[in-house]
């Protein structure tokens, strides 16, 4: 026999009166909370860290290439106005602790969004009331309702946005994307992301061997500050390992328009041309093992033939992917290969774009099966590297004009970037190191 769960009819017809669950206070979560404020929508903020912006703080010395003038969004920057907000020089780019305390603090703080943040609130699944993947009946009516991890009721929202980034999550140190057999063995010698070589992490980093798996900006940023690090910890060595033919994506042209850009590639070869930094192409990693005397080895092949290498810790700059757990009963609709949403896929693929050429886009591309939810910021991107801020608030000020039945307006792209993107900063001149955001 088949039963239909009946949803009361108090519950559908109140949905328009619950918020909108907004899934992370980075900065395009904010900004989110901003546009639907702006269209007298009320959100709800979930952060699962304690405080606005926790993620960025992980990599908070890290200069952003992306000027003030473009790391900010408009209905934000209204709040903040109101409230009395100074505002940093637009030509001038932060760093990610700046970008923190000049920016999403001030937010978080305001009158508009102090409320309305919930921090500590890690979110275990989302789902509809009543209804898992599988039920179709009435479900775009229906509300949706989010577990958060210790608490024992569920919060009903007419619409998710989730906007919490993929920093947690970064991609395998393994070339075929497979889980390390020892990875609780060496955990403690591997780092992702981005550390901080040349300040508080320093001493993981001196006098030893680091070898740094990856070929993008982050790796090539990792690489600089550890040569630097190098001239005042002898001992201090090197090794760059890279699938590819070359590192030809990180040093990029001499004619490259962003200057900054164009730098951090000219700064990274001159050090592999010097012998500072020792560059192993066409590299393929298979393990990461135990070594003698408490260091670890890579295990792996250079052009085919089966090399080892050991070393004191190993920087796994292989990129992000997005954590989809807590979604697997919303009906996502996703590129099989890039996992992020079908339509989105085409435009940001990183095989044929970079951060300057990923058109504007909003609720057309954005949309899944699942009537209410969008992923928005850079986990909509999946594991495609070519995020830029003002793409993200453009994404959800779309998002927050289909929630308020502006049809039209949300599916018209508001947002112009310049023909080169808004990556245009480079290493900062107190050591800082510099990355496309």
């Amino acid at each position: 026999m088949t039963m239909t769960v009946e949803i009361p009819d108090a519950a559908v017809d109140s949905i328009t009166a619950l918020p909108v669950v907004i899934i992370g206070a980075g900065p395009v979560g904010l900004a989110a909370a901003a546009q639907l404020l702006a269209r007298g929508i009320e959100p709800l903020v979930l952060e699962q860290g304690a405080q606005a912006g926790s993620a960025i703080l992980e990599w908070g010395h890290v200069r952003l290439f992306s000027p003030w003038k473009h790391v900010t969004d408009a209905a934000s920057v209204k709040l903040l106005t109101a409230a009395g907000w100074t505002p940093q020089h637009p030509e001038a780019a932060p760093i990610g602790r700046e970008l923190v305390k000049h920016y999403l603090e001030p937010l978080a703080s305001t009158d508009a969004l102090r409320d309305r943040i919930r921090y500590g609130a890690r979110v275990e699944s989302v789902s509809r009331l009543g209804m898992d993947r599988t039920r179709s009946l009435g479900r775009a009516t229906t509300p949706f309702v989010v577990r958060v991890d210790g608490e024992e009721h569920e919060i009903r929202a007419r619409a998710v946005i989730d906007a919490s980034g993929t920093f947690s999550t970064p991609n395998a140190v393994v070339a075929s994307g497979l889980d390390l057999r020892h990875a609780e063995s060496v955990a403690p010698r591997l780092t992702h992301g981005l550390p901080d070589v040349v300040g508080r992490d320093q001493d993981r980093f001196a006098g030893k061997h680091t070898v740094v798996v990856g070929a993008g900006h982050s790796a090539a940023n990792t690489l600089i500050a550890l040569a630097k690090l190098a001239e005042r910890a002898p001992g201090t060595r090197v090794t760059w390992l890279v699938r590819n033919e070359s590192p030809a994506r990180v040093y990029g042209s001499a004619d490259d328009e962003l200057e900054g850009r164009a730098s951090l590639g000219a700064s990274t070869q001159r050090l592999v041309d010097s012998g500072r930094v020792t560059l192993l192409n066409r590299f393929l990693v298979n393990d990461v093992v135990p070594a003698p005397q408490g260091r670890i080895a890579v295990v792996g092949a250079q052009r085919g033939v089966p090399l080892t290498i050991e070393a004191d810790t190993v920087v796994v700059a292989t990129g992000f992917r997005p954590d989809l757990g807590a979604l697997r009963e919303i009906r996502l609709g996703l590129d099989d290969v890039i996992e992020a949403p079908v339509r989105l896929a085409p435009l940001i693929d990183p095989n044929l774009h970079s951060c300057g050429t990923v058109p504007p886009h909003g609720v057309g591309e954005l949309s899944h099966p699942e009537p209410g939810f969008w992923l928005a910021g850079m986990k909509s991107y999946g594991r495609a590297p070519t995020f830029l801020l003002l793409t993200g608030y453009e994404q959800v000020r779309s998002i927050a004009d289909e929630i308020a039945g502006s049809h039209t307006a949300a599916r018209t792209i508001q947002l112009v970037l310049p023909e080169t993107g808004v990556c245009s900063t480079g290493p900062a001149s107190t050591g800082s190191a510099s990355s496309c955001c």
